[in-house]
């Protein structure tokens, strides 16, 4: 009978996960003591607080660790940059079986409440100035999220750009080196800077953003509504609803382990 564990964990997300996750040994002079919990069972608790939006001390006990000792291991594994290497992993799969399309990408941005305040957040001006944090993402064409960045609630999604297109990372291909720039980029009005054009141009990307009081709202949806699609993906994972965490990093991890999960069922297809 499938456990809990490997239900939340599938094999397949498990042995993608231990090529990144870095090994801890514990070694007690004195000998005894408990025994160390396990690595799976704690990413099984770590994915049902992403999905169901539950708190740490909600936490049900049929996963075995203790929600201390689960928070403590989401804590370490953050700050050591595991979600972020596993998203390269996954990347690196994916492109080497030809299934990230680089022909155009999509940008945009959601807004979320941020419940306990902390970095990273600020009035939202389509909240009622309530306090509040920014997902952006990156999608390819197939609404692949490549890349995915936070900030605050009243930052412009143009100042987002730039930091968010250099963080795509250098992904494997097929045949031929790595690629980390697409062909061509998708966005809406409030990317509509000359600026913004001029940088993407540079990098070899064809801008295609959508002019203020040119371009009607009835095209906007053609190319960009697979980032919308992965948005509500995203939402759909209910610690990603509102903002729970004071530590951004924390915030920001959440966002990473959704993105993986999200991404590694296309390597089992």
């Amino acid at each position: 009978m499938t456990s809990l564990a490997e239900r939340l964990v599938p094999d397949e997300l498990w042995e993608l996960f231990r090529r990144v996750v870095p090994e801890t040994v514990v070694v007690r002079a004195q000998g005894g003591g408990r025994r160390r919990a396990g690595d799976r069972e704690c990413l099984a608790a770590i994915v049902f607080v992403a999905t169901s939006g539950c708190s740490w001390r909600q936490l049900p006990p049929v996963f075995g660790p203790a929600w201390p000792t689960v928070y403590r291991r989401f804590s370490r594994w953050s700050q050591a940059r595991v979600w972020a290497r596993l998203h390269r992993v996954i990347l690196d799969d994916l492109g080497a079986q030809g299934d990230v399309d680089w022909s155009r990408f999509a940008v945009d941005s959601v807004s979320v409440r941020a419940l306990k305040g902390g970095l990273l957040t600020g009035p939202n001006p389509t909240d009622r100035g309530k306090g509040g944090s920014k997902i952006h993402l990156v999608v390819d064409r197939g609404g692949l999220p490549v890349a995915v960045g936070i900030s605050a609630a009243n930052t412009h999604d143009s100042l987002a750009l730039q930091p968010l297109g250099a963080s795509i990372p250098p992904v494997r291909s097929r045949r031929g080196p790595r690629r980390r720039r697409p062909a061509k980029l998708h966005a809406d009005k409030g990317y509509d800077y000359d600026h913004l054009r001029r940088w993407l141009r540079e990098r070899g990307i064809t801008p295609r953003i959508a002019r203020r009081g040119i371009d009607t709202s009835q095209r906007l949806g053609r190319h960009r509504w697979v980032v919308e699609r992965t948005m509500s993906w995203l939402a759909g994972c209910r610690r990603l609803y509102r903002r729970y965490e004071r530590k951004p990093e924390h915030f920001l991890a959440f966002t990473a382990i959704v993105t993986n999960l999200i991404n590694y069922p296309r390597l089992t297809k």
